[in-house]
């Protein structure tokens, strides 16, 4: 198993051209009574985030932003994981590993590095430093090329525990949101005798189906929750049913249209985040662009849907030895406009 190399995210300059041509160069569907995006993304908001994206965007910048952070690459049972490594300022860091979700990359944990890395000078104590460590989930984004199928949450959390055995961590704390959280409760579940203790923005717990929960199975004062998830169900099942069937056919379409990508992880992030329909009043365009630059100049907007047909052929039920089915400290972040919960 090679070590960990340092890796530089340097994107060629033919491929960006490429990726402003086809911006330029968009056919653009016909668009009509859709101002409410009541049929998906409204045009005149995507033609203007398009227009600067392909004229005002600047990927270098971001590029040099992300480079500022030490990366690196390495193979793990044939599988390319790229990952951020950046080292607590405390007397004792924890190491802690941070998995993202779709359509979220290694990026969307920017802003918590430098409090969990150096606590004391954003007002804490150099006592709660940590070591963070932020992969790249296998198939999206620098994670490049998956060439293995079956890549599901059992298979991702122990590349996640050979990861941090090459970092020197035999035991580590980990914390995830959206697929991140089903892998960080997979690692504390599975993996117990290497993990100091999980938390998860997205509540879940082995075995526990979202589907099958009824508001019955809510308390009194989770009711909210119950409601919360009725009211968002349209908003994660499109995507859902065709990256669980047939993700391939979808890709040849992103793959070749950046606008296509973009759109498809734009509407998403705009349904599923606290933004009352103005998704500019909470992720910068800067951020969209460099979000669905990722996928797209890395092609790996397909290998990055097929977690949900992954998962599908190869569900992850809990093990039949772990009672308490997480044996290790659990927390959970309870936010109101999140996607699921569990009673």
């Amino acid at each position: 198993m090679p070590a960990p190399a340092p890796f530089r995210i340097d994107i060629p300059q033919a491929t960006l051209d490429d990726m402003r041509t086809r911006l330029r160069n968009t056919r653009w569907s016909d668009d009509f009574g859709n101002a409410d995006w009541t049929y998906g993304v409204e045009s005149s908001w995507l033609k203007s985030m398009v227009h600067y994206w392909a004229n005002d965007f600047d990927w270098r910048a971001q590029e040099a932003e992300m480079n500022r952070l030490p990366h690196f690459r390495t193979e793990i049972d044939g599988i390319p994981i790229h990952f951020i490594h950046v080292r607590g300022k405390g007397k004792n860091p924890v190491p802690l590993i941070l998995t993202h979700g779709w359509p979220w990359t290694f990026w969307d944990w920017k802003d918590v590095i430098g409090p969990l890395t150096d606590p004391a000078a954003h007002g804490g104590s150099d006592d709660d430093s940590f070591d963070v460590i932020i992969p790249s989930l296998p198939g999206l984004g620098f994670s490049e090329p998956l060439r293995t199928t079956g890549i599901s949450v059992r298979q991702i959390a122990p590349l996640w525990v050979k990861l941090m055995a090459q970092l020197g961590h035999e035991t580590f704390a980990a914390a995830g949101g959206d697929w991140g959280a089903f892998v960080t409760m997979e690692l504390g579940h599975a993996h117990p005798q290497h993990l100091r203790a999980v938390h998860m923005t997205l509540p879940c717990l082995p075995g526990i189906m979202p589907q099958n929960l009824t508001a019955a199975d809510f308390a009194d004062d989770e009711q909210w929750m119950a409601q919360r998830a009725a009211d968002i169900l349209p908003a994660i099942t499109s995507h859902t049913a065709v990256h669980a069937a047939d993700p391939q056919t979808l890709a040849y379409a992103l793959a070749d249209s950046p606008v296509g990508t973009a759109a498809w992880i734009w509407e998403r992030r705009r349904a599923w985040s606290d933004c009352d329909g103005d998704i500019e009043s909470v992720f910068s365009r800067d951020f969209l662009c460099t979000t669905a630059s990722i996928y797209w100049l890395t092609n790996t907007i397909g290998s990055s849907l097929r977690i949900y047909k992954e998962r599908a052929l190869h569900p992850f039920p809990p093990l039949p030895d772990r009672a308490p089915t997480i044996p290790v400290p659990t927390g959970f972040a309870i936010h109101p406009k999140e996607l699921r919960w569990v009673p």
